[in-house]
């Protein structure tokens, strides 16, 4: 990738790396893993690809919910000058308008656990939103809650109020947003049902292009959104996920709760290649569901 990174501007986050191309963006989703703010030093084989194939199959299905900031998955309309880096792009990439994006996380929740439990059973609430007493772990919710979070550059997001976000969004804005938000969960949820799959909640980025809100990032993969087996949900317990879960319990098992836990040169970092091979099959089998397709 050394040729893109002499040609644009390069900014890097844990997983996807994404280059300025004047009025455009080129994003390409990478094999990285990230666990507890902290980009392991192994890969996951084809994770970038399935990610981005992902995306590309929800942004095509919520087109007619809102527009989105996709122009091309298909490296054939890429820039000439970056067409000989076709092999690292295939698959793995999309040209996308290049919006002005909110500072904000707008996240839906359908059921109640992982942060959302912990909030619930000390307060009962979630987020500051109230809820009915007597709700279990992963229950789903009377009706899906909007949960924002300010976006942070490093360390962790902070929850705030659907209040405090029109402080900081236009609240013409922030109401179209948040409305957009539900009507993109609502949609999937009904669709992944059918397929054996809950989504028990998702995260969403917009932006702004041409003074029209746009959906931007990626949208309803294993990295953004958290997925259930149907068959093997109980409420009362926590459900398995399709996604890093395997990264985490391992880095659990070796008392890694936090950042802080680690150091840059901590053979922790490394993942076993059982670890790899089984979190690997799990972001395979979401996209297998999902889209229909058995191979990438």
């Amino acid at each position: 990738m050394a040729q893109l990174r002499d040609l644009f501007p390069l900014k890097q986050g844990k997983v996807r790396d994404i280059y300025d191309l004047g009025n455009k963006l080129l994003i390409i989703a990478s094999d990285r893993i990230s666990a507890f703010d902290y980009i392991l030093r192994d890969e996951i084989p084809d994770k970038g690809k399935i990610l981005n194939q992902i995306s590309a199959y929800w942004f095509d299905h919520t087109a007619s919910i809102t527009p989105n900031h996709v122009i091309s998955t298909d490296v054939k309309d890429f820039p000439e000058d970056i067409q000989d880096a076709f092999d690292d792009l295939d698959k793995r990439s999309m040209l996308v308008k290049k919006a002005e994006k909110f500072p904000i996380e707008c996240i839906v929740r359908g059921y109640i656990t992982g942060i959302g439990w912990k909030d619930y059973k000390k307060s009962g609430r979630v987020c500051g939103i109230e809820l009915p007493e007597g709700l279990v772990e992963s229950e789903k919710l009377p009706e899906p809650l909007f949960t924002p979070s300010t976006k942070a550059e490093e360390g962790h997001d902070e929850n705030i109020s659907y209040e405090e976000m029109k402080r900081v969004v236009d609240p013409l804005l922030a109401e179209k947003i948040k409305e957009i938000s539900l009507q993109l969960y609502a949609f999937a949820h009904d669709i992944l049902e059918k397929k054996n799959i809950i989504l028990a909640d998702t995260k969403f980025e917009f932006g702004l292009y041409n003074n029209e809100i746009i959906l931007i990032d990626e949208i309803f993969t294993p990295d953004s959104s958290r997925f259930w087996d149907k068959d093997e949900y109980e409420p009362g317990r926590s459900q398995k996920s399709y996604d890093k879960q395997f990264v985490r319990d391992y880095l659990l098992s070796k008392g890694i709760q936090h950042k802080k836990d680690i150091s840059a040169d901590d053979d922790i970092l490394h993942l076993p290649k059982d670890i790899i091979e089984k979190t690997r099959e799990k972001y395979m089998q979401a996209y297998t569901k999902i889209t229909g397709k058995s191979s990438l």
